[in-house]
């Protein structure tokens, strides 16, 4: 990608780098240290120095200011980024462009096999699904599991997956998997005192105020969890974010290199660069000052990941909140560097319309040539048109939260097994299903009145049989989503 990149604001006096190609010889210059070496740098790579204001009409500019540390330190780093490159063990090709929208159906190959999308990833947060084996995903047509990098930190530590082989090796699962960094639990721990008075009396779940999407403050939902019942956020600074464990209350930090190296650890296929995450009703000035902070956490990130590869993609964080033009200027910079792929996080809107209108907007200026992920969304109505606008992937722990909290998914609508009318249901469930033929083991074996009276019996094999079946369903949904692609029908 042929880009040129500006960088600006150094401290007094400024400079601003210009040129009609600063990427020439494969080279990306990335924020600037003092004066003296920025100059020396540039011209090294035969980058001409400007007065400040004075930009050339097709390079991008950049806030890139130094910052010190908690130790008192200066960081005044400068990245030279190459240009990127496919990469042998990371590959993503298109197998079908539909003749009637964004919709795509593509091939993704990684270390341990391959991705078809548009795809459901599962969430295994501590390495594992609840209530059911992983074999349950090969079961299901699902190939991605996610893992989350904040849990396995506090348990069993990434060092103790690095001993064991890696996490295909200590899960016991030979397919792709993807991880995050570790920020999206760690700013969910921040709670204001009006969100935890608001959070004590409400009476929603997390997976209604996802699966609702109206009536709500945001759509990806930061509500009180078993791990937040207070504010464990301790402070954000430009070095990275300081928290408290939920286990024991030790005081811990994650900064951009940290992260990366405990992905390193875990050794998932896809890495996720450091990030914060904002609330929705934060103001402009707030949204855009996160978006800089993002964009220097995620170019330190990139840069801590391409020091050793380790045969790992990592894809880029698209932020900007609902604000359309924060939105195209994450796109503008992050798609400057060389990563692997893009994800579209930080706060996704209110409720579905304004998730819609955000995709309809930001889909089509992504890059069409590598893979995206919209995180944290996995509600039906919002995979269908995120489908339709080009998603690739999908991940939610919605389908196997609510199948243990009394609702299975069905052609049909939800079905709650708990109410009493299912008690006496004791032909095959697909009855009320409807669809196609479900291949789990409740709509095999056994009847909703089962199901109905182990639930309330507190049988943990209710969770199983609910779980498993929700995630066949959404194995099976995507498979529909991909065929109708295939035919160009959506």
């Amino acid at each position: 990608r042929r880009c040129a990149l500006t960088v600006v604001h150094i401290h007094v006096p400024s400079y601003v780098v210009s040129s009609s190609n600063a990427s020439e010889g494969g080279k990306y210059l990335y924020p600037a240290a003092a004066p003296r070496e920025m100059r020396a740098r540039a011209i090294d790579c035969g980058v001409r120095l400007c007065p400040k204001r004075v930009v050339a009409a097709n390079t991008r500019g950049h806030r890139t200011p130094a910052f010190t540390t908690t130790t008192g330190a200066t960081m005044n780093e400068e990245f030279f980024f190459p240009a990127y490159s496919p990469k042998p063990f990371f590959t993503f090709e298109v197998l079908h462009q539909s003749k009637i929208s964004l919709a795509r159906v593509c091939k993704i190959t990684t270390p341990h096999g391959t991705i078809t999308t548009p795809s459901f990833v599962a969430v295994g947060t501590q390495g594992a699904l609840k209530a059911v084996p992983l074999s349950v995903l090969d079961d299901a047509n699902i190939d991605l599991m996610f893992a989350n990098t904040y849990h396995l930190l506090l348990q069993p530590g990434c060092e103790r997956i690095r001993d064991a082989g890696g996490i295909h090796e200590f899960i016991g699962r030979n397919r792709p998997t993807i991880s995050d960094s570790g920020g999206f639990q760690v700013f969910s721990l921040g709670m204001d005192a009006d969100e935890l008075d608001e959070e004590s009396k409400s009476s929603r779940s997390n997976s209604e105020r996802n699966n609702g999407g109206t009536g709500t403050k945001e759509l990806k939902s930061r509500g009180r969890t078993k791990h937040k019942q207070r504010s464990l956020l301790e402070r954000v600074e430009e070095d990275g974010v300081t928290f408290r464990s939920y286990r024991d209350g030790t005081t811990l930090k994650l900064t951009p290199e940290s992260s990366v190296q405990a992905q390193k650890n875990i050794g998932c296929d896809i890495i996720l660069p450091l990030d914060e995450l904002t609330k929705y009703d934060i103001s402009l000035r707030e949204l855009s000052e996160s978006v800089d902070r993002s964009h220097r956490w995620e170019a330190r990130s990139l840069h801590e990941h391409l020091k050793n590869v380790k045969e790992q993609a990592m894809y880029g964080i698209i932020h900007g909140g609902v604000d359309e033009r924060l939105r195209k200027k994450s796109v503008e910079y992050l798609t400057s560097l060389p990563f692997d792929g893009y994800a579209i996080g930080g706060s996704l809107g209110k409720n579905r319309d304004e998730l819609k209108k955000l995709l309809e907007f930001l889909m089509p200026i992504l890059p069409r040539d590598k893979p995206n992920h919209l995180l944290g969304i996995g509600d039906l109505p919002s995979i269908a048109h995120g489908v339709r606008m080009g998603i690739d992937s999908f991940d939610s722990a919605y389908p196997t939260q609510i199948a243990r909290h009394g609702t299975l998914l069905s052609e049909n609508g939800p079905i709650n097994y708990r109410k009493s009318e299912y008690r006496d249901h004791f032909g095959k469930p697909g009855e009320i299903f409807g669809g196609e033929e479900c291949q789990c083991v409740l709509c095999r074996k056994h009847s909703l009145s089962y199901l109905a009276h182990l639930d309330r019996a507190n049988e943990p094999m209710a969770w199983s049989l609910a779980t498993e079946h929700n995630l066949h369903f959404m194995g099976r949904t995507m498979e529909k989503h991909r065929r109708a692609i295939m035919n160009d029908e959506i």
